[in-house]
């Protein structure tokens, strides 16, 4: 936990200038993938949580490090919120359905409001998706401000408010995106999108 809380720190410090930080290249999601689960085995363990990855042959024009920083980030709030069941890693179907979705409402927070879905031709979305306590309604549009955990962060008495933030701040920077959908008492999505085009950074 204290090399979690660390490693959050200085992405926050990072992120101001990430511009000096960035090594954009074909990266396979695969490994990003496989390096963060093995981060977490322990704590899939210790809490006795499933996890169901097949593995994912695409590539993404990404920064290796930041993206598994996110997806790091992603998977340790999965965790922390889920008491039972386990979480889902998979790629949204090609025809834009999403794999075992029914339990989950459609509402959709986005890293940006004039956010619109993006042609599935173009681009991937990789889904993780856990069975936690899920985001309570009235928390849903505030989810990527700095510094603010909701019900469920002031409860559980450990979220930074910090993560999330961190998630869409580099997200939006490496030209990606991120939105979520959660429905209280079931469980969370979140969806990160991937462009197939090279990226046009500034």
């Amino acid at each position: 936990k204290i090399e979690q809380y660390v490693e959050m720190v200085l992405g926050y410090l990072r992120t101001e200038d990430m511009s000096s930080d960035l090594k954009l290249s074909r990266c396979n999601l695969d490994t990003i993938i496989r390096r963060q689960i093995h981060k977490y085995a322990g704590i899939f363990v210790s809490k006795k949580l499933s996890l169901t990855y097949k593995g994912i042959s695409e590539s993404v024009l990404t920064d290796e490090k930041w993206l598994g920083f996110v997806i790091g980030q992603i998977l340790s709030n999965a965790l922390k919120y889920t008491r039972a069941g386990g979480i889902h890693i998979y790629l949204k179907d090609v025809n834009g359905s999403h794999q075992n979705s029914d339990n989950l409402s459609d509402t959709v927070i986005s890293s940006t409001s004039t956010s619109t879905a993006t042609d599935t031709a173009t681009s991937i979305t990789l889904i993780i998706e856990d069975t936690g306590i899920g985001i309570r309604e009235e928390d849903l549009p505030r989810i990527f401000e700095k510094g603010y955990t909701g019900v469920n962060g002031r409860e559980n008495n450990r979220a930074t408010g910090i993560g999330l933030y961190l998630s869409q701040k580099i997200m939006n920077r490496l030209g990606h995106r991120i939105y979520i959908t959660s429905e209280e008492g079931t469980g969370t999505k979140v969806f990160l999108e991937f462009s197939r085009k090279d990226l046009m950074m500034y």
